[in-house]
């Protein structure tokens, strides 16, 4: 898909030169290339991992090195997004704050940083955790630059679906910083925050669906309907579930996580359920409560993964 669009402020450039802004500014637009609200939610799903590993508490030199790498690289891969995607980010309201977009930071230094964190993340993983992590890490980052957004995001209403598989990608690390393996356990929770991406992102694109196609972006809820995009969250959520529950059955978890994710698991259907209601009654704008669902879906996968924490203690 080719974006064409006339800005009255190119992307850039806003009258003075990066070098010449305040210092801490700069600072900070450059932590802002690194996405760290996104990268919370991420950690959220590398370090309970690491107890489940573990089955106890793993050395806490490990979760922090394993942490501050998975830092390093998701946000050597955001950075990257931001280089790649800095026309549209333009375009949008919800992104037109980013550094690339004001000016404070230049496409040359956002690719110059985003490049050093990929290669210096993926270096401190492979000697201070192992390399599987390592491979792991910037297979993820690759993923998430090339096939995402390279490939995926401006060409297919999928873009959100296999472009979530980057971030996945965390729960194999924290798995296999422990274990320098991979076993059945991360490839189950893997599932669930593949299965859970979609209908955590597609209320939001509900929301913002405007924004994406002022950019030409094809989110799925511009180019399908509310109630065909709350069919596709409704089954979405179905699989994600029933995925979760798989793994107390397999003998890695016990009465406390099955309890975890059968609550919450319930409270999110009923949601999903709901929000499909109203959009097949034709319900629209503030009314729809789309963003309801967007939210629990942050609390769902924090109490999961907390759960996935607590549940070895437990048994």
């Amino acid at each position: 898909m080719c974006v064409t669009a006339v800005e009255s402020r190119p992307a850039g450039v806003l009258g003075t030169s990066p070098g010449h802004r305040p210092l801490g500014t700069r600072v900070m637009a450059f932590v802002a290339l690194t996405k760290p609200r996104i990268i919370e939610l991420l950690l959220i799903t590398t370090v309970p991992v690491m107890f489940l590993a573990e089955q106890g508490v793993p050395s806490l030199q490990l979760v922090l090195v394993t942490c501050f790498g998975g830092y390093l690289s998701a946000g050597g891969a955001n950075a990257l997004n931001m280089y790649i995607d800095r026309d549209i980010d333009a375009l949008m309201d919800r992104t037109s704050q980013r550094p690339l977009v004001t000016g404070m930071v230049s496409p040359r230094e956002c690719l110059a940083f985003g490049l050093t964190l990929a290669v210096v993340s993926t270096l401190f993983f492979g000697l201070l955790v192992n390399w599987l992590s390592a491979a792991l890490s910037l297979g993820a980052l690759l993923f998430y630059v090339v096939v995402y957004t390279m490939l995926l995001k401006r060409r297919t209403a999928q873009n959100i679906v296999w472009g979530g598989i980057a971030g996945c990608m965390p729960v194999l690390i924290g798995w296999s910083a422990v274990k320098n393996e991979v076993s059945w356990a991360a490839v189950i929770l893997f599932l669930v925050i593949f299965f859970w991406t979609p209908p955590h992102y597609w209320p939001l694109s509900m929301k913002v669906k405007d924004d994406y196609a002022r950019a030409g972006v094809p989110m799925l809820p511009v180019v399908a309907g509310n109630r065909a995009v709350a069919r596709q969250i409704v089954l979405y959520s179905w699989v994600m579930v029933a995925v979760s529950l798989l793994l107390t059955p397999l003998g890695y978890t016990g009465w406390f996580y099955t309890s975890v994710a059968l609550v919450s698991g319930g409270w999110w259907l009923w949601e999903a359920h709901a929000l499909h209601a109203r959009a097949k009654a034709g319900v629209t704008g503030a009314k729809l409560k789309e963003m309801r669902l967007f939210h629990w879906s942050i609390t769902y996968v924090s109490l999961l993964f907390v759960a996935v924490a607590v549940d070895p203690f437990l048994r």
